[in-house]
């Protein structure tokens, strides 16, 4: 099956719209969250689990695949999918963010980057041509274009000069990428992988503006707004995704890379956003934070030492329908494995059951009504 999207319905009240993917491994119903595989795993469950909680699609990091066990591996073994046994749509990131934040040293040159593994120190390049290389053995759905990601704040001549990188790294990870090569062939693949761009320019319009027309020159099957949710005010990230979504390709998918904050899916969905990923609900599993319609609970507070109720009343998911706050609390504050796990399942579920609530919304003409619904429960409007 050929990558394909096609737009469902589009908003009148605003910019979002709801659309499908159409991948080899499956469809992805849009707009539509990623959780974050890193590993080859979404931290303590199973792809079965996945599949009850409504995934549809996970993001998996070429950098630490790569590193271990190794890209090489993963195709002899059948492709990630078979690896991990995930029948689902896989997208992989390029793997330059991870190099530019956890590599011990690295050196970037118009070649690539040299960097140093943050595992044991060992050597490695990273080119566009072997970041499309390395996903291709790996056999995901949609690949990424290696980019280099721009700190926050920057100068706009430092943010120049990374555009240009980027942009000229992208035009060599189009020409790289070759439909049906013999390393996704050996990895699994059933058709096309698809090929996004990353805009980059840091939180300057004329640059970002700058980057979509460069990308879009290229032609790829989707376009991504990096360098956002990298420490900037929330302001500027929403200022900066408002002024560059309308200038990418409306007939392909749109995806914000990065960005999970519940409130920030809402306001990037109604700027014509179609993809998201972020480790938000994962890692805040970890850290005892659980999301409600009302916000988020830290489930280590010692109010919840007697509570009964379940994380959130009306909640479907496996872990409110069995357990109270106080056992999820005692679980956590002793450093049980049970406890991420359950916590990871709830905040999953909120998170696809957010994503579902959009899509019927967006269907039925209703979206600034619930829009209006979601802060009304937060008790919190959007900033000015």
């Amino acid at each position: 099956m050929a990558f394909k999207f096609e737009i469902l319905y589009k908003s009148k009240e605003n910019y979002a719209r709801l659309g499908r993917i159409d991948t080899p491994h499956g469809c992805i119903d849009t707009p539509a969250f990623m959780p974050v595989g890193t590993q080859a795993t979404v931290k303590s469950l199973t792809p079965e689990d996945l599949c009850d909680l409504g995934v549809q699609i996970i993001l998996a990091n070429t950098y630490h695949l790569y590193l271990r066990p190794g890209h090489e591996v993963i195709s002899r073994l059948g492709g990630l999918h078979r690896f991990m046994h995930w029948n689902g749509p896989i997208l992989t990131d390029s793997g330059g963010y991870q190099v530019f934040s956890l590599a011990k040293l690295r050196r970037i040159s118009d070649h690539g980057v040299t960097f140093q593994s943050h595992i044991d120190g060992s050597r490695h390049i990273l080119t566009p041509e072997n970041a499309i290389e390395i996903q291709q053995a790996l056999g995901s759905d949609i690949m990424m274009c290696l980019d280099e990601c721009t700190a926050y704040p920057a100068t706009h001549a430092e943010c120049q000069r990374s555009l240009n990188l980027s942009s000229d790294w992208a035009r060599r990870c189009k020409h790289s990428h070759r439909p049906a090569c013999h390393c996704e062939a050996r990895a699994g693949r059933k058709g096309r992988s698809a090929l996004f761009g990353i805009v980059q320019g840091g939180m300057f319009k004329d640059l970002r503006a700058q980057g979509v027309k460069a990308l879009t020159d290229i032609g790829f099957d989707g376009y991504a707004v990096g360098g956002v949710s990298v420490g900037e005010p929330k302001q500027e990230m929403l200022d900066v995704a408002a002024f560059t979504l309308p200038l990418l390709p409306g007939s392909v998918p749109r995806y914000v890379m990065g960005v999970g904050a519940p409130e920030d899916l809402v306001e990037m969905v109604c700027l014509g956003a179609d993809m998201f990923d972020c480790v938000m609900p994962t890692r805040n599993s970890r850290n005892g934070q659980l999301f409600v319609s009302a916000g988020a609970i830290n489930i280590c507070n010692a109010r919840y030492r007697d509570d009964e109720g379940p994380v959130e009343a009306g909640c479907p998911c496996y872990t409110c329908r069995n357990y109270s706050r106080a056992y999820l609390r005692h679980l956590f504050m002793a450093k049980e494995l049970l406890a991420y796990r359950l916590n990871t399942i709830h905040n999953i579920n909120y998170f696809m059951t957010l994503m579902s609530k959009m899509r019927d919304a967006i269907s039925r003409g209703r979206f600034e009504r619930f829009k209006k619904d979601f802060y009304a429960q937060r008790s919190l409007m959007p900033d000015a």
